[in-house]
């Protein structure tokens, strides 16, 4: 039976300020007898039960070190870092670390690690092990893969990080800070970069565990079926005998298309999907419920590549966004699932600029300026899958887009790829603008205006440079939180308005849903859950 969810409301705020997601709730009438069919041969316990999800996109890759996105957070079932951040909230708590202290000058972390913890080969974690993951990410170790490297460990040229790290005995690790940093804790905590990885593996796989994930999480790797799913079953030697799996297994289903993943769901197939389509949610809604998270840490933005072609003007950029109405945009696109973007930053995060001026919908301002400079044809690059910044998907926000620069007589040509190829397409081809976004990992203002810094490598897909913009990065990751720092990060955001690297359009809110069967999907703030708290019922 359908019911009228207030959709716009379902959501809280955690105790970082951040808001937080619905656990879904499980109503009759959506079936998954399909789904669970797979454990039944066991009985049909919640702990014989085969956890089916369907996500939106392929797994660019199944190593932390060297994956930059990660549908369905499948990596977080796999791996565990030294911190992790709370069920409910952005506070950081002890992982594999038990315990940690800094120094007063913020330059020395020391961590005391926890026993008898085994990674998924049975190689044993300690002291060893987390130098073995941390040293691979410092320069010189790190490749140009490694995208949340500089991120989460800092960088020479930016006086930032970690500079070395240190085994101090068999279960106690240091590392050394090249200066203090703020954000840092809650970096250690992230899905990207900070996981801690089997040595052993490492070695066995020549530093890459893309297609060999190998960590200590509550699940281990099975196997990767390229274009079709990851499958992934308990670790019954997982540390924390108090919080084992309820599902003996997790598949996870790619399912590129929206619809496609809402039948699954309604007949069954699958038990969770994620990228629910706004004008599907009455569908899903008559076959159980959709949980929302209200108001997501995310951002939706277009980048201009500042280094060459038509956009190496500012005037140009700032015509571009004078010929696209964002408002009138954001409403027909999403509706109530959106809200249109004046910042660099989440709602949710302080500082958040509102008032920051940036250029107002003019079509005659920009027509005037394209003819002016002589713009008649530009490109853009896009993905093709709905994502949570973006739940229509990158090729209907393109074409709304190209739409609006005809009208100012100005063509634009559009490549779009699945995320895969496009992740790559991003590195390999040139473009004049290109549509992206980001969740936020850490819930910190860094975390989104670094992406704009000089050594954000291939997260700076604007190819932005601003000596003045690198250095306010700089204090603002040494300067403790407060409102000092806070407007270093309003700083940041008045010369991302002037020199507009980028083109913000809206933040996000992402609609999944589950089967009646399913209990105890949570979403923290941040967008990520733990499976092994999910039980499902036959």
């Amino acid at each position: 039976m359908a019911r009228n969810l207030d959709l716009s409301r379902r959501g809280f705020i955690g105790a970082a300020g951040s808001a937080a997601a619905l656990g879904v709730m499980g109503l009759a009438g959506c079936g998954s007898q399909r789904a669970s069919e797979v454990g039944s041969a066991e009985g049909g316990s919640a702990g014989a039960a085969t956890l089916t999800y369907g996500v939106r996109t392929e797994s660019l890759g199944l190593d932390p070190a060297l994956a930059s996105s990660d549908p369905g957070t499948i990596m977080s079932q796999m791996y565990e870092g030294l911190l992790k951040f709370n069920d409910d909230c952005t506070d950081v708590v002890p992982c594999l670390a038990e315990d940690w202290s800094v120094s007063e000058d913020g330059l020395t972390y020391t961590f005391k690690l926890r026993e008898g913890v085994k990674f998924h080969d049975g190689t044993d974690f300690n002291a060893d092990a987390v130098v073995r993951s941390i040293d691979r990410q410092l320069e010189p170790n790190r490749t140009d893969e490694m995208a949340y490297a500089s991120f989460v460990f800092g960088s020479e040229d930016s006086g930032t990080g970690v500079e070395s790290v240190e085994k101090t005995g068999d279960y106690e690790v240091v590392l050394h800070m090249r200066a203090a940093s703020t954000p840092f804790k809650m970096n250690l905590a992230m899905l990207f970069g900070a996981p801690i990885v089997s040595p052993t593996a490492l070695d066995e796989y020549d530093n890459n565990l893309n297609e060999h994930p190998c960590g200590t999480g509550p699940y281990k790797f099975v196997s990767w079926d390229k274009g079709e799913n990851v499958q992934m079953e308990t670790f019954e030697d997982y540390w924390d005998k108090d919080n084992m799996p309820k599902c003996s297994k997790i598949v996870y289903r790619f399912i590129p298309e929206p619809a496609s993943r809402v039948t699954a769901l309604t007949n069954g197939e699958v038990d969770i999907i994620d990228g629910v389509d706004p004008a599907m949610i009455e569908e899903v809604e008559g076959a159980g419920c959709v949980g929302v998270i209200d108001d997501a840490s995310s951002l939706n933005y277009m980048a201009f590549n500042t280094e060459e072609g038509a956009f190496a003007d500012v005037e140009a950029r700032r015509a571009f966004c004078q010929a696209v109405n964002i408002e009138e945009m954001v409403e027909t696109l999403y509706g109530d699932y959106s809200t249109v973007a004046h910042s660099c930053m989440p709602e949710s995060m302080a500082p958040y600029a509102q008032d920051i001026e940036r250029p107002s919908y003019d079509p005659d301002a920009a027509r005037e300026a394209f003819e002016k400079l002589g713009i008649t044809k530009v490109s853009m690059l896009t993905y093709t899958n709905a994502q949570d910044y973006n739940v229509v998907n990158g090729q209907n926000l393109a074409e709304t887009i190209q739409g609006y620069l005809a009208e100012v007589g100005v063509e634009m040509e559009i490549a779009a790829y699945d995320l895969t190829t496009y992740k790559t397409r991003q590195q390999t081809d040139k473009y004049d603008v290109c549509l992206a976004g980001w969740l936020s990992d850490n819930g910190d203002p860094d975390n989104f205006m670094n992406l704009l810094a000089t050594d954000a490598g291939t997260q700076n897909i604007a190819h932005y440079s601003n000596p003045d913009y690198d250095e306010l990065i700089v204090k603002g990751i040494t300067t403790p939180a407060g409102e000092e720092r806070d407007e270093v990060y309003r700083q940041c955001e008045e010369i991302a308005a002037e020199d507009l690297p980028w083109m913000v359009i809206s933040h996000g809110k992402s609609l999944g849903a589950t089967s009646a069967s399913v209990q105890g999907y949570t979403v923290n703030p941040l967008s990520f859950y733990d499976a092994e708290f999910i039980s499902k019922q036959a």
